[in-house]
């Protein structure tokens, strides 16, 4: 059977990872069990990227690089995403991978000209996802963990949001059947947003956020999670289907 592959483009802090595993290790508990193996490429150092046509779908990570940056790996797993969505290959990226995915496919990434947004946030479904095959059974808004500075700040032609707040207007699209982008984190749990929370705290409180509040509101976010999974089968699904 054809792997799923994760793309690791970054990492997280180093003592949160060493307490709790990494992106893609978060990424790979969130799928659950798909019946697909999972491959994890780290396309900053992978100096081939696997064929489309050998994988069952992709995953992005997120990272603390950003997409501005136009670093000849990113700028190859752009590529390499555009030809993946042409094939309509299951496609999910993840923050760093849904403003990736979106800048592969025209859209536009830059600093949100209101900071940050971390922590936990409510979500609200768009009204596009009342059709999507990972969002259609969502509640009409849920909570989810987010930590961004960059963000999609204008959508991919043909691309529909599927989730927004008012903080993000693209918290969510898809493009085509297949893609997805999602700029909240469905892997993070709560230790990693209070990871995050923490980490970063010295540079929120100068910036004049009040950290106690966020803490405070630090919240379960089992919807947000459930994407994974809903994409895992997903992929499983249209791996079956293109054999049979």
């Amino acid at each position: 059977m054809k792997p799923l592959v994760i793309f690791k483009v970054g990492e997280t802090f180093p003592e949160l990872a060493q307490r709790a595993g990494d992106f893609e290790h978060w990424i790979e508990q969130g799928l659950g069990q798909t019946g697909l193996p999972v491959m994890i490429v780290d396309a900053r150092t992978q100096t081939a990227l696997p064929e489309w046509h050998t994988v069952a779908g992709a995953i992005v990570t997120g990272s603390h690089a950003m997409v501005t940056d136009r670093a000849d790996w990113s700028e190859a797993l752009a590529a390499w995403l555009r030809e993946a969505v042409a094939q309509k290959l299951p496609l999910l990226g993840i923050c760093y991978g849904h403003q990736l995915l979106a800048h592969a496919l025209g859209g536009h990434v830059d600093y949100h000209p209101d900071g940050i947004e971390i922590g936990s946030v409510q979500v609200c479904i768009a009204a596009a996802a009342g059709n999507d095959p990972l969002f259609h059974d969502l509640p009409t808004s849920f909570m989810a963990h987010v930590v961004h500075r960059q963000s999609v700040r204008s959508l991919p032609s043909k691309a529909v949001v599927l989730a927004h707040n008012e903080f993000e207007a693209h918290h969510a699209f898809r493009v085509g059947e297949t893609a997805w982008g999602v700029q909240f984190h469905p892997e993070f749990d709560h230790e990693a947003m209070r990871g995050y929370l923490q980490k970063l705290a010295p540079d929120l409180r100068k910036n004049g956020t009040d950290l106690a509040t966020l803490e405070s509101q630090l919240a379960y976010t089992s919807t947000a999670a459930s994407i994974l999974g809903k994409f895992g089968r997903f992929a499983r699904q249209r791996s079956r289907e293109s054999v049979a």
